[in-house]
Order: structure tokens, then sequence, then C-alpha cells
């Protein structure tokens, strides 16, 4: 499949680049990319969280009063978990959320959230572009030339480009990427996926191998 190149103006390049059908024209998978976004957000939780049970708490072990005979629910020590204070029944502890998923699965998500991106044309292709210096109103002018100025965008780029990068750290609604951060979820959380020329041609290569 052929498609335009834009410049950074916006406007037609006159040059076309060829997207791997087997990547970017796909049946999208919906299973396979919920399985593989699932796993991704499972992965960065850092499962640190604790709280202390009876046996951890300080305090005294003393018997609050006799076990029969009171007329009141029978109780330990103060660090009972029934009193204000005392332990949490069953509370969380440290563990890891860390899901695996076959290397197939991952790169048919992938390829299936690109193709939908494609199909919802959210996809653009840009020629490769730097910037002399990181200013902000560079990536603002980029966006509105684009026609993307009001628009969740991550740009991807093959390697990592700092005066881009810098250009858009500060604007909430962009992020720019290298191919290696490009995963299912930050090609499906944005409404639009903005690729170099370079970027393609690494994504033919690259992923073309991984689905094999």
């Amino acid at each position: 499949m052929e498609v335009k190149v834009l410049n950074i103006e916006g406007k037609e390049s006159g040059k076309t680049i060829q997207l791997n059908d087997n990547i970017f024209n796909i049946e999208p998978h919906e299973h396979a990319v919920y399985l593989d976004v699932k796993r991704i957000l499972a992965n960065r939780r850092q499962g640190t969280h604790k709280a202390k049970e009876k046996s951890e708490l300080s305090g005294s072990t003393r018997k609050l009063f006799r076990q029969k005979g009171t007329g009141r629910a029978r109780a330990g020590s103060i660090k009972n978990p029934l009193y204000r204070g005392g332990a949490r029944i069953f509370g969380p502890r440290p563990r890891k959320y860390t899901q695996k998923l076959n290397k197939k699965v991952v790169a048919l998500a992938r390829c299936s959230a690109l193709s939908q991106k494609l199909r919802n044309n959210e996809l653009i292709i840009v020629e490769h572009f730097e910037f002399d210096s990181p200013k902000v109103k560079n990536m603002l002018q980029v966006k509105q030339n684009l026609n993307i100025n009001d628009k969740k965008s991550t740009f991807v780029f093959k390697n990592k480009n700092n005066n881009v990068f810098l250009s858009a750290r500060n604007l909430q609604d962009t992020k720019v990427l290298t191919t290696s951060e490009l995963n299912t979820y930050t090609i499906l959380n944005n409404k639009a996926l903005v690729l170099t020329t370079e970027t393609v041609e690494y994504l033919n290569t690259i992923l073309a191998n991984n689905s094999k």
C-alpha cells in the first residue's frame, strides 16, 4: 500500500512510501490488542503497596478484658483489627503484577493497532525533520500545519531527537517517542499518530520479522 508523505508544513511533499500490508493493512485482532494492553499496564505497576497486619504492629499484647462474662465481643490486644489504630485484615502485600505474552501475539497486537490507526485516518506520515533549537512554538507550528493542534498526538522517530523531544515536553497532549518505546498502548493512546519516513521503513522490517 502506498501512502502520501507530508512535510512539516502540512503539504504533500510529492513523495510516497510503501506500507507493508502485513503490518498496516491487516484485520485488527481485538483480543490480541486487549491482552497486550493489559500486559503493558500491569507491568507498569510497582506492586510496593503494604499494610501492617496484627503481628507487625507495635503495642501491648495484653488482653483487654476477660474472655467471657462482660457482654462484649471477645478481643485480644489493642492491635485487634476491630479497633481504631489496629491492624488490617488481609491487607495488601508487595507483589509482582508482571504478565507475559507470546512474542507473536504482541506483534499481532501491534500490527492490529497500526492497521486500526490507518483505517481511522489517524496515521500521518511525514518527512524526517529536526529543530535547530528546542522551542515549544516550533512543535505547536508543526501540529497546526498538520491540522492536529487540538488532538492528542504522538510523534515517533527512529532515533532520539533531543530538540524535538524538548520542544514537546511541556505540551500535555503531545508525546515524542522512539521506535523502541512504541507499543500497542502508545499507538492507541492518541488521536493522531505521526510517523517519520525513517520510522516507517524501520517498522516495515522489524515488525515483519517479528510476526513470522
